[in-house]
């Protein structure tokens, strides 16, 4: 296997470049698993500066279709970095370990049959042939338990420490075992004698029955349950979306209702959005409150500080639309300039309701006021725009891949400042009117007196009948 990968990595090297293009391949080889790599020159140097993902594809094509006896096969053009992994990562779990098999290559079956999904993994491996010993009731009769059973058989293939020597400063451990020729079948194994504690023989076969397995690779448990990850790649990047909205909305609840007790979450990558997002949302909430507050202290109302923050929710549109039209998809990064963009893109709108404000102390009427504030401020907010947007445009239109990691906050902070201050320049004003029609409303009908009807049922009273009494001068 590491053979063949090797020989389609130094072709696709030597059709594309050769040294131009890379520096060499790189091969190693863990127990059942075999890692190639192809240093690429950095960016900028290679021939044609070809991208990573797509010497990564040529690299798939060129080795062809399936591989006889290969468990999983996975090409990354993204090894190293935040956001690496595969795009779909899915962690079942339930606790009867071949109910899981079952439901990890249902799920891997369902997987494949998406033509965007490639390097599709169930997370089960084979591992390396093993026999296993299963104790009969014999061998509990003679004494006999799997621990001493288990330290037999290690000392007869693996060897048993006789002696240690001190040979000048390093230290000789002596073990003996078996001869070679007695360990080199499964036969062997079943027709080796025990030692009873009495200090009787018994074969090994009388005692316990040998039965070839496979052994794990990896046990891993969450929470007590033993889990799989069933994980596959998606290109291009931007199905994954449509992936994910297929698993959660009709693949993973059709594996659970005819898998009981089967759970499942979304790992990888999809964990890490998830995190990011649960503290964006906390970030947010804190950010909104303290700005509110800002607001509220220098313009003494509760109401004009949600009017200049309606603008934070088209910016996120705006970053939104941003990521679009330039082909970026969102991620953490885009996230980070989100939630700056939250305190930059109310700038424009905050200048225009503070110089409505002034406008209004000057005797002006609300309509008059509001009017004033665009006409007056319409080219101070388009210049902040304007400038802001230039400032991060080198950064958006950057085509070099050292700026690939920082273009999506650029475009969050751009693209989201452009669109809000489009949107605030109509909005504003309108909400500044209707919340002083809905304060005239109020102070019209406050002012209103209703008329009470006059009481002629009542009986009168005599002015002396204890009536305060006026008091002349002269009295």
């Amino acid at each position: 296997m590491r053979d063949r990968l090797v020989t389609a990595a130094e072709r696709v090297v030597a059709e594309t470049g050769g040294d131009a293009l890379a520096r060499g391949v790189y091969a190693l080889i863990r127990e059942n698993s075999v890692e190639v790599r192809i240093y690429l020159h950095p960016a900028g140097e290679r021939w044609r500066d070809m991208s990573t993902a797509e010497v990564t594809r040529l690299w798939r094509a060129a080795l062809g279709g399936e591989i006889a006896g290969l468990e999983s096969l996975r090409f990354a053009a993204d090894a190293g970095g935040p956001g690496r992994g595969p795009q779909v990562s899915v962690e079942l779990s339930h606790r009867d370990l071949a109910t899981l098999e079952r439901a990890t290559e249902a799920l891997a079956r369902e997987l494949e049959a998406f033509a965007s999904v490639r390097d599709v993994d169930d997370g089960f491996e084979a591992g390396k042939v093993q026999l296993d010993f299963r104790i009969a009731d014999e061998a509990r009769s003679l004494g006999l338990d799997a621990a001493a059973i288990a330290a037999q058989v290690r000392a007869r293939f693996y060897g048993a420490e006789a002696i240690k020597q001190q040979r000048g400063r390093n230290e000789v451990t002596v073990k003996v075992r078996l001869p070679a020729d007695e360990r080199t079948s499964q036969s062997d194994v079943e027709r080796m004698i025990l030692i009873t504690p009495d200090g009787g023989e018994v074969p090994l076969y009388q005692v316990a029955r040998v039965v070839p397995g496979r052994a794990d690779t990896a046990i891993v448990r969450r929470d007590g349950r033993r889990v799989v990850t069933a994980s596959a790649n998606v290109e291009p990047i931007g199905e994954t979306g449509r992936i994910l909205a297929a698993l959660t909305e009709d693949i993973l609840p059709r594996i659970t209702v005819d898998v009981p007790g089967l759970s499942h979450s979304f790992e990888g990558r999809q964990a890490t959005m998830r995190d990011a997002m649960n503290a964006f949302f906390r970030s947010a909430g804190i950010s909104l409150l303290v700005i509110y507050v800002l607001l509220a202290i220098p313009f003494r109302s509760y109401v004009q500080p949600l009017i200049v923050m309606t603008a934070i929710p088209f910016g996120f549109v705006g970053a939104v639309l941003g990521h679009q039209i330039m082909g970026y998809s969102l991620s953490i990064i885009s996230v980070m300039g989100i939630i700056a963009l939250s305190g930059v893109v109310i700038n424009g709108a905050l200048v225009m309701i503070d110089y409505a404000n002034t406008c209004r102390g000057e005797g002006q009427d609300p309509e008059e006021a509001i009017w004033n504030a665009g006409v007056r401020r319409f080219r101070p907010i388009l210049l902040t725009t304007l400038t802001t947007f230039g400032g991060l445009a080198p950064m958006i239109f950057e085509t070099s891949r050292q700026a690939r990691f920082l273009i999506p906050m650029a475009l969050s902070l751009g693209y989201g400042i452009v669109f809000a201050t489009a949107i605030v320049l109509v909005l504003i004003p309108s909400l500044y009117m209707m919340i002083e029609d809905i304060r005239s409303l109020g102070r019209k009908a406050a002012a209103q007196v209703i008329p009470l009807r006059p009481t002629t049922d009542l009986p009168e009273v005599a002015a002396d009948a204890g009536a305060p009494r006026r008091l002349d001068a002269a009295e």
